[in-house]
């Protein structure tokens, strides 16, 4: 938790040293690679502020208050099975001066301006880290998300930013972590399509982004294995928005983990903002899930 001396100097330190968060991600002690002793990655997730996704459930407000974020984050990466973080600058930022990064996997979110309701939602332009911030920074990876609508134009231009966001990534020799969700207008509104041809469709539109797809994993719902069939990226299960049903999640995510191209979770909202409000319990089940769930 963070103590009341530690949040006055945070809001210090942002109004009187900007400096300072270059000088932490200088100093910020990285690890000698992406995935763990188990060959896995489980990663808490943090740049749905960014995109104006607040709401959880019916809470409009849920994920506004930022210390109670930063104090459900900083519960999350106390946990040694947590590798690591995937955020927007300012989460990092944070973080970084909260001295909570060190030893952990930090991927930077790209693209967050489908801000969410708007009516240009799907051409999700980058407005976060681009691949040359993300090596001077000192991070890992970058990660992109890639809603395919057919029936909305935006989707070629976020096509198009994500294949240059792949091949730059590449270049710099860091992950490019693409999130592919095709997604359906039904009145005003998108609905995420769930059915194998759908999925497997946009697995195989973003495998194929960019100049190379060597550095390239994927961020995916937990998909059928037949989906999942369709590549040999290493892939990501993601958490989605909250049910408010921790135990289907964990039963959705341990069928995933159990095909051969998984190698772990990005997980945010589900954990950080659980049901019965047990961070640390929510983080550490899907820890255990994540150790004995993926194939040796």
């Amino acid at each position: 938790m963070i103590t009341d001396a530690q949040w006055r100097d945070l809001l210090r330190t942002r109004a009187t040293d900007p400096a300072a968060i270059r000088d932490a991600y200088r100093s910020r002690r990285g690890r000698a690679g992406l995935l763990s002793a188990h060959d896995t990655l489980f990663l808490v997730a943090a740049d749905h502020p960014a995109r104006g996704a607040l709401a959880i459930g019916d809470d409009p407000m849920a994920m506004v208050n930022r210390r109670s974020l930063l104090d459900r984050l900083l519960v999350a990466l106390a946990n040694p099975a947590v590798d690591g973080l995937l955020a927007t600058p300012d989460v990092v930022e944070e973080l970084l001066l909260l001295d909570a990064l060190h030893g952990k996997v930090v991927i930077g979110s790209m693209n967050r301006g489908g801000l969410a309701g708007a009516d240009w939602e799907i051409d999700d332009r980058f407005t976060a880290y681009n691949a040359q911030s993300i090596v001077d920074n000192g991070l890992d990876g970058g990660k992109m998300l890639l809603r395919l609508v057919d029936a909305d134009t935006g989707t070629a231009s976020t096509l198009e930013s994500c294949a240059r966001a792949v091949s730059d990534l590449a270049a710099r020799g860091v992950v490019a972590m693409v999130e592919p969700l095709p997604y359906q207008r039904i009145g005003g509104s998108l609905a995420l399509q769930t059915d194998a041809p759908a999925l497997a469709r946009a697995v195989g539109v973003a495998a194929g982004l960019g100049a190379t797809s060597a550095h390239t994993w994927l961020k995916l719902p937990a998909v059928p294995h037949e989906v999942l069939d369709g590549t040999t990226l290493p892939v990501v299960i993601l958490g989605g928005a909250p049910t408010g049903r921790p135990a289907e999640d964990l039963a959705s995510w341990r069928r995933a983990l159990t095909h051969p191209v998984v190698r772990g979770l990005v997980v945010g909202r589900s954990l950080l903002y659980p049901p019965d409000g047990d961070v640390a319990g929510a983080v550490t089940a899907a820890a255990e899930l994540l150790r004995t769930g993926v194939p040796a």
